[in-house]
């Protein structure tokens, strides 16, 4: 075999702010850049690296020298942007996230650094079909849901603008757990992700950061000054993995890094001579712990440490690693606001405050004041969330025993904020116990949004509505006191991965109508808007429609032995199971339309075909969410055998939503359900994929729903419920779900065909909490919304008879979304809060 050229990436492309740049690549060299060079590059990996011929090698093996034949490509880019990064030391953005749900990511490489068509034949001629190497790859599952898509998005978008960014985290050795279910029920298993490895990670052992907890702190005479420091009571290391995050098509690559712990010391030779093998290895599986498990169930105390853990963990990392490792030996560090903004991806990341004053102060001896200074123009907060729970706490406790030093300094912070507070206001006791940082009740804790609020230069809700409710509710005062700190940023998702990848078809339709351009320039799709009119272009859009849908079926009958029946309405509920959800809304409406039917009222015939498909995994400790599961499944399991139904009426309930699954899904959708309760949705981002994949929403005025329904015109959408103001005046009147129940008959109809054990096989206590939790709390109000939401779905029935009209919504739907790509969002980062350019 003859040895190949060495690899070499073309000259990265200017690109500017606004995406107006031309997309193709400028010409490259080196083995990836032919088909004959990517089939001898992928030989030498498998030989080399993988040390096995063609002829024996695994379909594991296979997968493996592919993606390092594509991770080759794009490595000389990567070092070139690192160094000229090294070169020029222009300001960049360093996410912080304690999630990152990458997906998977040898479609998005291969699509990034233009190598799709190239690999595809280069792997035919290896007698190789590159769809057997895609079904190889395993998904990082390295977040929840929406938080950790958003953060994946933006790295996405970050690259492709070419700003220098570093994405920092966490590489969990077990991710979100993999769901089944077992007689209907939620049960977890561990996410072995990374059992067979995998090719796109860089580990550097040798790089890795001693991390430091517990212990005390004590004052010393440096000088003359009286300074504090603290001296830890145990530490581990902080392991750095690093991804590359390639840019669309012009020849960036940014950097993720994410950190895995190991203990110091692992391993005591002498302990395991004496025959305590337990012991011996207890160090390392106390420190790897902490890596361990993608948010480790916090309803006992340990499982609270482990997170705060998890989170300085990560963070202490992270800021040590940029601040030794990014900067030059001889930085100013005065000048670091110049060089830096820490983006705080919620509460997780807010110990890095106090850590960054620590280190400051501490280790590079500056004064205090100068510190804060330096520290206030270095952060920046986005808060994801309204409801008052999800606003982190710590126990003044649990962050005194085990990071003694940053308390001190968060009381510091405290004081001094106070000092300030009572300046302007006086000794209004009421408003500063409500600003201060420490809370009092139900016990004395830190109170994390107010700290990063206190402490970061921005503020940032990710809707308008959520930007204007935390104003105005969440933190009013600190609103007051901090004017022009908070701002908006709404969310947005990449379009290379959710509409490019996802929806090769409709992408191949945008293309031929508007040009190409549009990935990047994604408001250029209200280009489409014209085509809504044309008859062939609303019958081909019909056509990729039930493609998508076809794919689907195929994916769920090989991956769950599920089945979507023909011709039915694709109706479609995935994210995350939470209450304010309001996923038992979508199936009150199920129950309703089938008690309609069995109880005769209504012909089986009458009703429109309609396959409802949930995606969700409730968190392990959340009792009442896994209890909505069950009851989903059991619901789905009485409904989909009944003959009475006549298949007009089917509820499919897939395991292990995730990104793969949603790539799949979201396209083929026709109904997209976003119907939270007025006020409670930050922003949701499910909602902009199913808009720009041709669904169309019904949903509540929440979140960014708002925003999809102002563009996307009110004759496009199907709104239903209560405004925000009016949810807040009903819970000040005093809301009583029972009331509800009491006065309409369909609803009475629907929670005693689920209260009688209809769909538990008689026993009427399977599903008594549900019933009982939706008639004497609802807080949710689930009931005050239920008649207004069938309403709704009546009109959703007589839209969608008419198949030719529902197809011109979904055009519009799909022309008018363009400015709830990812890009956007960064561009609004940059403009408002970062002031980052890109790296020409």
């Amino acid at each position: 075999m003859s040895e190949p050229e060495a690899v070499t990436g073309p000259t990265p492309a200017p690109h500017p702010l606004h995406a107006t740049h031309p997309l193709a690549l400028a010409p490259v060299t080196g083995p990836a850049s032919s088909v004959d060079g990517f089939v001898r590059q992928f030989l030498r990996n498998l030989n080399y690296e993988r040390g096995v011929a063609l002829s024996a090698s695994s379909p594991n093996d296979r997968y493996f020298a592919f993606a390092m034949t594509v991770r080759d490509y794009l490595m000389a880019r990567w070092l070139e942007d690192l160094r000229r990064q090294r070169v020029v030391q222009a300001k960049g953005v360093c996410y912080l996230s304690a999630e990152y749900l990458l997906g998977r990511q040898l479609d998005n490489n291969l699509l990034a650094s233009g190598l799709t068509e190239i690999a595809t034949e280069a792997m035919a001629a290896c007698g190789i079909d590159i769809d057997d190497l895609r079904a190889q790859e395993v998904e990082p599952g390295l977040g929840n849901g929406g938080l950790g898509r958003l953060a994946a998005c933006f790295i996405d978008s970050l690259a492709t603008m070419g700003v220098p960014n570093i994405g920092y985290g966490i590489r969990y050795e077990y991710g979100i757990f993999r769901q089944t279910f077992v007689d209907g029920q939620q049960v977890e298993q561990p996410d072995a992700w990374l059992t067979l490895g995998s090719p796109w990670e860089f580990p550097h052992p040798e790089a890795a950061r001693r991390i430091s907890f517990g212990g005390h702190t004590e004052t010393y005479d440096d000088a003359g000054v009286t300074r504090s420091r603290w001296v830890p009571g145990w530490d581990v290391l902080a392991v750095p993995y690093n991804y590359m995050v390639p840019g669309y098509l012009n020849g960036r690559v940014n950097t993720l890094r994410l950190w895995s712990a190991k203990a110091t010391d692992s391993f005591d030779l002498r302990v395991f001579n004496s025959g305590d093998y337990e012991e011996a290895v207890r160090a390392q599986t106390f420190a790897e712990n902490i890596s361990k498990v993608l948010y480790p169930e916090d309803s006992t105390p340990q499982g609270k440490e482990l997170r705060l853990q998890q989170q300085y963990f990560f963070v202490a990392a992270s800021i040590g690693d940029f601040l030794e490792h990014t900067l030059p030996a001889d930085f100013d560090i005065d000048k670091l606001p110049d060089r830096v903004i820490f983006q705080l991806n919620d509460t997780h990341p807010v110990i890095g405050v106090p850590e960054l004053m620590r280190v400051l102060v501490d280790e590079r001896k500056l004064e205090w004041d100068a510190a804060w200074a330096i520290t206030q123009q270095c952060f920046a907060y986005t808060c994801h969330t309204l409801l008052p729970e999800a606003l982190e706490v710590w126990s003044v406790d649990l962050l005194g025993r085990l990071l003694p030093r940053h308390l001190e300094i968060i009381y510091r912070i405290n004081e001094e904020f106070l000092e300030a507070v009572r300046e302007r206001y006086g000794d209004d006791e009421m408003r500063i116990r409500n600003m201060s940082i420490i809370g009092e009740f139900p016990e004395r804790s830190v109170r994390m949004a107010y700290l990063a609020t206190v402490a970061g230069a921005k503020v940032n809700g990710v809707a308008e509505l959520h930007s204007q409710l935390l104003r105005d509710k969440v933190l009013p005062d600190f609103n007051d006191f901090f004017p022009g700190k908070f701002t908006n940023v709404t969310n947005g998702i990449t379009p290379r991965r959710f509409v490019r990848l996802a929806n090769p078809g409709l992408s191949e339709l945008i293309t031929e109508a508007i040009g190409t351009g549009w990935l990047t320039d994604l408001e250029r799709l209200r280009e489409l808007e014209a085509y809504a009119e044309d008859p062939r272009f609303r019958e081909a859009f019909a056509e990729v429609k039930s493609a998508n849908k076809r794919r689907l079926g195929d994916v769920l009958r090989a991956r769950d032995g599920l089945e979507i029946s023909d011709g039915h309405m694709l109706d479609v509920m995935v994210k995350r199971l939470h209450e304010y959800k309001r996923q038992m809304l979508k199936l009150l409406h199920v129950v309703t339309q089938y008690e309609s039917i069995v109880s005769g009222r209504v012909a089986a015939s009458d009703i429109l075909p309609r396959t409802v498909i949930f995606g969700a995994k409730a968190a392990p400790g959340y009792a009442m969410a896994k209890r909505i599961i069950h009851l989903i499944n059991a619901v789905g399991e009485v409904v989909n055998a009944d003959p009475r139904v006549e298949g007009r009426l089917k509820v499919l309930f897939p395991p292990n939503y995730n990104v793969t699954l949603a790539e799949r899904l979201i396209p083929a959708a026709d109904l997209s359900e976003q119907i939270s309760l007025a006020g409670k949705e930050a922003s949701g981002t499910g909602n902009m994929k199913f808009a720009l994949n041709g669904a169309l929403t019904i949903g509540t005025d929440d979140g960014a729903n708002v925003e999809i329904r102002q563009l996307v015109g009110d004759d496009n959408f199907f709104l239903f419920g209560m405004s925000e103001p009016e949810v807040e005046a009903l819970w000040a009147r005093g809301y009583k779900p029972a009331d509800f129940y009491q006065g309409d008959e369909n609803l009475r109809r629907a929670m005693d065909l689920i209260a009688s054990g209809a769909f538990s096989g008689g026993d009427r206590s399977v599903f008594e909490p549900i019933v009982s939790n939706l008639l004497y709390d609802d807080r949710f109000m689930v009931l005050a919304d239920y008649s207004s939401y069938v309403a709704a779905q009546d009109q959703v029935d007589a839209a969608y008879v008419d198949r030719d009209a529902w197809t011109r919504s979904a055009i519009l739907n799909v022309a008018r979304s363009g400015f709830f790509s990812s890009d956007r969002s960064m561009r609004d980062y940059i403009e408002r809060i970062w002031h980052t350019p890109p790296l020409l």
